[in-house]
């Protein structure tokens, strides 16, 4: 995974969008992959709002320099458009990941809460996101055991009584990992 800040558009760039401008580069974005093009009926319909609402928000984003837009015609992104609107995506993305996989929220919530956060969470916040779902894929200490030993946690609470087998088990299967010979470089 690329760091947020490697993704991240100048912040020049951005022009401060509102949460709801992101949603709307987001949905254009979807949109414009899907059909070629986003038309305002659909972009309303995606977003649940009314046409009023959606020709406000494309002018504001046309002047902008993010769409093209004109009155009855699809709506494509500028290439600035299309940067921003991958960095919000990405940025969404992270965070339902890390609902659904890391704290195994059902991939509904996990979707509604990436929602709500992806608007505040900065790039330093994001970036350590980022780094702590790499970390979790690739430490031997965590991954598939890890994540089973937390949604027990999860389900029936902490049991301090079986933290020393959960451990051993661990510490065995970590050592079982090993290449051959390994044994005699452990301190």
């Amino acid at each position: 995974m690329k760091s947020a800040e490697q993704t991240r558009p100048a912040k020049a760039k951005r022009k401060r969008l509102s949460a709801s401008l992101e949603d709307y580069l987001q949905v254009i974005f979807h949109l414009e992959e899907s059909n070629r093009g986003a038309r305002a009926k659909d972009i309303a319909d995606q977003m649940g709002v009314q046409r009023p609402s959606v020709t406000g928000a494309l002018k504001i984003l046309a002047d902008r320099g993010f769409i093209h837009y004109s009155p009855y015609r699809r709506v494509t992104l500028t290439g600035e458009g299309r940067e921003i609107g991958l960095f919000f995506i990405r940025r969404h993305k992270i965070l339902k990941e890390f609902f659904a996989s890391t704290l195994q929220l059902e991939p509904e919530h996990a979707e509604l809460n990436a929602c709500r956060i992806e608007h505040a969470i900065d790039s330093t916040a994001l970036d350590r996101l980022v780094r702590f779902l790499e970390f979790l894929k690739s430490c031997p200490r965590t991954g598939v055991n890890w994540s089973e030993a937390f949604a027990l946690f999860c389900e029936n609470g902490a049991k301090s009584s079986s933290c020393k087998e959960c451990l051993k088990t661990c510490m065995d299967q970590i050592e079982g990992d090993e290449p051959a010979g390994a044994e005699g470089m452990r301190a």
